[in-house]
């Protein structure tokens, strides 16, 4: 068993395509980049909707997790980067495609702690940021916040010191 397979319970699933690491990596990019690219939609300027949702959406189904973890986030993901486009008091809602990302990288029950600076960060986008033109600060904020905790998600799910994995065969 090899170290990443140790922390990241995903690298252990048979993969049919690609690579663990350039899964994860152009999901995420998917995944952020339909959100952000969704944000730039206009009523005169509708495809930023299309294209945006799309990318969203081929980000979760390409992450390397068992079905149902990648199914799962597809429309509440979808519907809260949709959301979004009402402004700074939505920033709370990406709360849910948090918990999803924890979810698809197989994240354990203390991990969740980790949500603790993300619904705070929703809370102070209403006080800082309350109108939408304040949006594109709040979601540099948010990004912040919610790649912190993420990397706090997964110093969660290690193991505690002293255990060591197990020898391979």
């Amino acid at each position: 068993m090899t170290a990443l397979a140790w922390v990241e319970p995903a690298a252990r699933l048979p993969l049919r395509w690609g690579s663990y690491r350039g899964r994860v990596n152009a999901g995420l990019v998917l995944i952020a980049g339909g959100l952000v690219h969704l944000q730039a939609a206009r009523t005169e300027d509708l495809i930023p909707l299309i294209v945006g949702s799309t990318a969203h959406v081929i980000g979760w189904l390409i992450m390397p997790a068992t079905a149902w973890r990648r199914l799962v986030p597809l429309l509440p993901s979808t519907l809260v980067v949709w959301l979004l486009l009402t402004g700074p008091q939505s920033v709370w809602t990406l709360t849910v495609p948090f918990i999803f990302w924890l979810i698809v990288r197989h994240r354990p029950a203390r991990s969740y702690l980790a949500l603790g600076p993300v619904l705070l960060n929703g809370v102070a986008a209403v006080g800082l940021f309350g109108e939408y033109d304040g949006m594109l600060l709040s979601l540099a904020l948010s990004t912040v916040v919610l790649v912190g905790s993420a990397w706090w998600a997964w110093a969660l799910a290690r193991p505690p010191r002293g255990i060591r994995p197990p020898a391979s065969p």
